[in-house]
């Protein structure tokens, strides 16, 4: 059954039509009063794209404000939850379009696999990843709109359930945690410090909180008597409220940086090369060897060479298995320093010869000479990039990167024990965006070192939207972060999220760098993860029962 408008009198609509002694914010209320339902969805689908301009690296941060504040009035008009399932869902899928269009360019990289179906294969990439991703903020409008209270409540209520559906984002389906709505501080190093306590999911619910309040100024202008002039003042007194929470954690993020070490590792100096190779070239069986000597030229002829303890390539830097090619193994193990590493991204087969049954994502470790001392196997695979998710009931799908054969999994965070160097996390390329799943708890870390290939994603907000999510880990675990990207953004993150250096998106480059120490013991989200987000979502449910009381 369809949803009925909500029933307006008429002196209302004439009101809201002709009015102009009208304040705007009662012309507005009686604008979406008129409009239909469907209507009402398409603005939601307006309003989620908006949101989107505060993401990195725009940080459009104002727009939130009328992107959540609008959701609140348009949920008002909503009374069914299940129309606001509908309504939330249009919301999100402009929120994820906008944020995460880039996805397409990762097809325009393979043009020729596609041909005529190009269009529709961009249309279905964005579109049904966009759709499937929309599901957790529309149930989270619904549930949201079920529990619905009067006033200030229904915020905090919003607030906790998209922050509940935002966390279930994170794992559901093996996860898929991009640009949550905390993200959009990732421009300011100490409001970010506050992921050191709940994680990025703290940060997004005291941002919907802030966002939304603002719609009470909207509630209650207008209304004659002195009750109404009491529900302003109120009003007002929450948002301030909201904008004191956010400069309490601005104020203590500063302060928490004031008192930051910059202390460095001793006997480290390395090197991360961004060589800018096309994805194309990398799956081009006759490329295959310009691109190898691009990275050994750069390795070894930049000035400064002396001077490295350590190399660094990107994720699939080599093109060859080095276990089947000893000698391009060998041809790597030349440029690695003398008494020291070269740690390189590499597709790794199941044998040194004969047929190949599975393929891994690794990262491979070469001294100089030529032994492989370690190795990592990507285990957050990209659902049809890497694999193709029941592909046995769905053989007519292929992923679109290189390659016919689905990779293997690994077996899941882990801790190399490498000579020269402090112990050390691995993450391979979209591993680094999942909050407290990135260390090995019964073996932790030194540091994190996330090797990546954006070049699929093109000059987009797409690699700066993943360089911020490196950063939010770096604060979660209080661990510094050292990335090597092949087209950028390349870069030294300490563990306070502060970036001591970085290279351009899409720059051929090589930076040296040092290697910052680990903080001295756990940040509270190492040593309880979610559990202090859970903390948070009790304390603003508290606040939402005692806020009921508004009439």
């Amino acid at each position: 059954m369809a949803e009925r408008p909500v029933s307006v009198p008429p002196a209302v609509l004439r009101a809201g039509a002709a009015g102009p002694g009208l304040s705007p914010t009662r012309r507005l209320r009686a604008w979406l009063d008129r409009q239909s339902p469907w209507r009402r969805r398409a603005i939601a689908f307006l309003l989620g794209a908006l949101a989107a301009a505060a993401l990195p690296p725009v940080y459009a941060l104002p727009v939130l404000i009328v992107s959540f504040s609008g959701l609140v009035l348009l949920m008002d008009r909503t009374p069914r939850p299940v129309a606001a399932v509908g309504l939330g869902w249009c919301f999100a899928f402009g929120y994820f379009v906008a944020g995460i269009y880039w996805v397409a360019n990762a097809l325009l990289s393979v043009p020729s696999a596609f041909g005529w179906l190009l269009p529709f294969a961009i249309a279905g990439a964005v579109g049904g990843l966009s759709a499937l991703m929309a599901a957790f903020p529309a149930f989270a409008i619904g549930l949201a709109r079920a529990l619905w209270p009067a006033g200030p409540a229904r915020i905090l209520v919003l607030a906790i359930c998209w922050t509940l559906f935002e966390w279930l984002r994170g794992w559901v389906f093996t996860g898929f945690p991009w640009n949550p709505v905390g993200s959009v501080w990732a421009f300011s190093d100490a409001m970010i410090q506050f992921a050191a306590l709940t994680g990025i999911w703290g940060l997004g619910l005291v941002t919907v909180i802030a966002a939304a309040l603002p719609v009470l100024l909207v509630d209650w202008d207008g209304r004659p008597g002195e009750a109404a002039r009491r529900r302003r003042s109120a009003a007002f007194a929450w948002i301030a409220g909201s904008l004191a929470v956010l400069l309490a954690l601005w104020i203590g993020g500063a302060i928490r940086l004031s008192g930051a070490e910059d202390a460095m590792v001793a006997g480290v100096r390395l090197r991360l090369v961004q060589a800018n190779v096309d994805p194309g070239e990398k799956g081009a069986s006759d490329r295959g060897a310009a691109v190898l000597r691009r990275h050994l030229s750069l390795t070894r002829d930049t000035p400064g060479y002396d001077q490295v303890t350590h190399v660094i390539w990107s994720e699939t830097a080599e093109p060859y298995p080095l276990e089947r090619f000893p000698d391009v193994r060998m041809a790597v193990a030349a440029v690695a320093p003398e008494n020291g590493l070269l740690i390189t991204g590499v597709l790794r087969t199941d044998s040194a010869s004969g047929p190949v049954n599975e393929v891994w994502n690794s990262m491979a470790v070469v001294d100089r000479t030529g032994r492989m001392i370690g190795s990592y196997d990507k285990f957050h695979l990209v659902p049809f990039g890497e694999y193709v998710p029941l592909h046995g009931i769905l053989p007519f799908i292929s992923k679109f990167t290189p390659g016919i054969m689905d990779l293997s999994a690994g077996p899941g965070p882990r801790t190399l024990h490498l000579p020269g160097l402090p112990p050390v996390g691995p993450l391979i390329c979209y591993e680094a965006i999942f909050p407290g799943e990135v260390v090995e708890r019964g073996d932790r870390p030194q540091w994190l070192l996330n090797i990546t290939n954006d070049g699929w994603y093109g000059v987009s907000a797409g690699p700066h939207q993943h360089f911020v999510s490196a950063r939010l880990r770096a604060v979660e675990e209080g661990l510094p972060l050292i990335r090597a990207a092949n087209t950028g953004i390349s870069g030294a993150i300490d563990p306070y999220g502060r970036v001591l250096a970085q290279t351009r998106l899409g720059d051929t480059a090589v930076l040296d760098v040092d290697l910052p120490q680990p903080l001295q013991g756990l940040t509270p989200y190492a040593r309880w993860g979610d559990a202090a987000t859970a903390v948070l979502l009790v304390i603003v449910a508290l606040a939402a029962i005692a806020a009921r009381r508004w009439n």
